[in-house]
């Protein structure tokens, strides 16, 4: 069961916590994407986060209004989204399980299996068509639509991964047992 309509409080707390809460949830950008599987939390004290050396016209949306997607490059290749939290935090949505769009997704990433279409920040981006015109607008607006369980699922949590900085951060959550997971717990 889902919560199709949630406050923008929801998002005005602690990113771990938010994080943590946004497993299971259902996501979807312009009709495509699915149960979000596997999220990461960065606060703005994190050494790995974007908005630790403070504002910059880059992570500009991280210092936003809570409930807006942040949306940066990474390496220059992947677009990679994140919802923002409190000031300088944010989420980054790295992993979905596909529910919606299945088609689309595979057309966009050109490849057929479900598990590689959206497990992973850059593979969610592309099978999402993330890019930088969606940073800074809101979650509870068009092109998104986010419904919040109503209870949490099972889940796992542990290190971040693919960063060098603050490794040390339990703050990657996943569905329990989910095979669409990034990386295995």
């Amino acid at each position: 069961m889902y919560r199709l309509t949630w406050d923008v409080s929801f998002f005005a707390r602690g990113a771990v916590e938010v994080a943590a809460d946004l497993i299971g949830a259902e996501f979807t950008v312009s009709g495509v994407g699915g149960i979000i599987a596997e999220t990461e939390a960065y606060l703005p004290d994190d050494a790995a986060s974007h908005s630790f050396a403070g504002a910059t016209l880059r992570n500009r949306a991280m210092f936003g209004p809570p409930a807006h997607a942040y949306i940066y490059l990474s390496y220059g290749l992947h677009w990679c989204l994140n919802f923002v939290c409190l000031p300088g935090s944010a989420v980054l949505i790295r992993a979905i399980e596909p529910k919606w769009g299945i088609e689309t997704m595979q057309a966009r990433r050109g490849v057929r299996e479900e598990r590689l279409l959206c497990s992973g920040p850059g593979r969610v981006g592309q099978a999402l068509a993330i890019n930088r015109e969606q940073d800074g607008l809101p979650l509870y607006e068009k092109p998104f639509l986010l419904s919040l369980p109503v209870k949490r699922p099972p889940i796992f949590s542990g290190l971040r991964v693919g960063i060098t900085k603050a490794v040390d951060h339990p703050w990657r959550f996943g569905l329990a047992n989910s095979p669409f997971v990034s990386r295995k717990f």
